[in-house]
């Protein structure tokens, strides 16, 4: 009897550090952090803190998906950073981006380091997809002025000067539509 009562508390325990373990494994999402290095960074020390930054993330559980290195970028408007109690204005700045995976309670630990690191002017963190949402172009149709012109018995007529037969217009949409 002493038997099944211990079976049975094993039992229990067994599922409830399971259900612990998933709700480790459930909180993980997937996040990207955009980020500005300063621009007094020098070309041979950007690879060094852009590996910092991404041993950073892997230091607090995070799985790097994707990332793209820092570029120099001039900048909208002016940021002001103070560094050891010294106001620094920027204009310019190396901007970078890593999408990762990562605990949602890691992120706030990595959003409180990254706010003390005198290399980074701004970064912003977001939650996102695995996917690559990276937009392309896009056809742009030209305007209307440029429409072709038909040619029917030797006279040239314009597009936009050619009557429309209402009645042929809506058998052609009604055979359309019945397709």
């Amino acid at each position: 009897m002493r038997e099944a009562k211990n079976k049975d508390k094993n039992i229990l325990s067994d599922e409830i550090s399971m259900d612990i373990d998933k709700t480790n494994l459930g909180d993980s999402r997937i996040y990207e952090v955009g980020y500005l290095f300063v621009p007094t960074i020098s070309e041979e020390e950007l690879p060094v803190n852009y590996g910092n930054l991404k041993e950073l993330i892997s230091s607090y559980g995070g799985q790097i998906i994707t990332d793209e290195m820092p570029k120099m970028i001039n900048l909208a408007y002016s940021m002001l950073k103070v560094i050891a109690n010294i106001r620094n204005k920027f204009t310019t700045g190396y901007f970078g981006w890593v999408k990762f995976e990562m605990n949602s309670q890691q992120v706030l630990e990595l959003k409180k380091k990254l706010d003390l690191s005198p290399n980074i002017i701004r970064f912003l963190i977001i939650k996102t997809v695995k996917e690559n949402t990276i937009a392309t172009k896009r056809f742009v149709y030209r305007n209307s002025i440029h429409r072709k012109v038909s040619v029917k018995n030797g006279e040239e007529t314009s597009a936009e000067n050619t009557e429309i037969d209402k009645e042929e217009l809506d058998k052609e949409i009604d055979a359309m539509v019945a397709v």
